[in-house]
């Protein structure tokens, strides 16, 4: 069928809109029809070739839709069913069949090789030139892509589909590393260094499990305004003071938890210096310059790398859409639209941070 996407061309060239070909649903694929999907730093990352990936690709991987068509090996969905689109794994490695499939054997396979597991594509331009699809086995920046029923997660079909999207990545990034990965007990403390998407999504997961104390800590005033208003307890501008020490300052001890959704090497420095003894350091994002002295983990504190929050997204999002709708888990407010055509104004309002978490627009929601 005939689909129109945006692809990276070229690193960091601007996205374009083109029209390609999508085949048939196979096997225990989907094809869902698109209606929205969020713009996240990996896309971007992608794009400017920070992460590894062949080009030219169509991105996007916090697709939200209507499933239209299934593969004959499909028993879980049906069409009609409204989904959201989550990270691919493959299903059968140790680490999918114990219940943490983002920790995949062929987790970087499966998300970024541009292809099916098989090596195969279900996309392709209709001169017959090359392209990739499958990206987080979605490429949602369309308006059609193919999924499977392993990555799609069914949800309810009267809640918006044009903002469930960003619960694929980044809002379950930031809400499972506090709920999965520290599974943060009521009363202790938490530091959130980045209040993007995914900072967010933790520090109002800080919020709902009922730590005492939640710090965010950015460089935007109007984010940190925003991070009071949604269970920040304090809010640091990492501009005006040194963080760790404030941090300190703040809690008598260091917290029990600190998050960096940065990447930089001196906020990781931050959030290791800011433990309080036995406390854990998450990291979401990588730095190739960050070095921690094995001298600052001397009393017990621990650092580890956290991945898509460690959920299994088909039973963590529907958690969130149901703390979204008891009104614990706002997270609509970070939310703005962008016509699908607006694409590379989307990125653009990202990057200056003018914009939480920007959403394509891809179809009529009516749905």
């Amino acid at each position: 069928m005939h689909i129109r996407a945006a692809v990276a061309r070229a690193r960091s060239e601007p996205l374009v809109i083109e029209d390609l070909e999508l085949e048939e649903p196979v096997g225990d694929e989907i094809l869902v029809r698109v209606v929205a999907t969020g713009v996240c730093q990996t896309d971007s990352h992608v794009w400017n070739q920070r992460i590894p990936a062949p080009l030219p690709l169509v991105p996007g991987h916090e697709g939200a839709g209507v499933v239209e068509r299934i593969g004959p090996s499909v028993t879980e969905l049906r069409p009609g069913d409204h989904v959201v689109l989550s990270f691919q794994a493959c299903g059968h490695c140790e680490q999918c069949l114990s219940g943490h499939p983002a920790f995949c054997d062929s987790a970087i396979a499966a998300n970024f090789a541009g292809a099916r597991l098989d090596g195969t594509r279900g996309i392709r331009r209709t001169d017959g030139g090359e392209i990739h699809g499958h990206f987080f086995g979605q490429s949602s920046f369309a308006t059609y892509a193919l999924a499977t029923q392993r990555n799609a997660v069914k949800v309810p079909d009267d809640v918006p589909l044009d903002i469930l999207g960003p619960l694929g990545c980044g809002l379950q990034t930031g809400a499972g590393a506090v709920l999965n990965s520290f599974a943060v007990p009521a009363g202790s403390s938490v530091a959130v260094l980045g209040v993007g998407a995914v900072g967010f999504g933790a520090l109002m997961a800080a919020h709902l499990s009922g730590a005492a104390t939640v710090i965010a800590v950015d460089v935007n005033p109007q984010r940190l305004a925003l991070a009071a208003e949604l269970g920040a307890t304090h809010v640091i501008d990492a501009r005006q003071t040194h963080v760790a020490e404030e941090i300190k300052r703040i809690t008598g001890r260091g917290v029990a938890y600190a998050l960096d959704t940065t990447g930089r090497a001196d906020m990781i420095d931050h959030a290791v210096d800011a433990l309080a003894a036995a406390g854990q350091a998450g990291l979401v994002a990588g730095s190739e310059d960050a070095r921690i002295p094995t001298a600052k983990l001397g009393l017990g504190m621990s650092v580890r790398g956290i991945v898509q929050g460690d959920s299994n997204p088909r039973l963590f999002i529907p958690r969130l859409i149901q703390l979204y709708r008891s009104g614990r888990f706002p997270f609509d407010r970070l939310v703005r639209f962008y016509d699908f055509d607006d694409i590379n104004t989307a990125f653009a309002d990202a990057a200056r941070g003018d914009v939480v978490k920007p959403v394509l627009r891809m179809t009529d929601t009516s749905d």
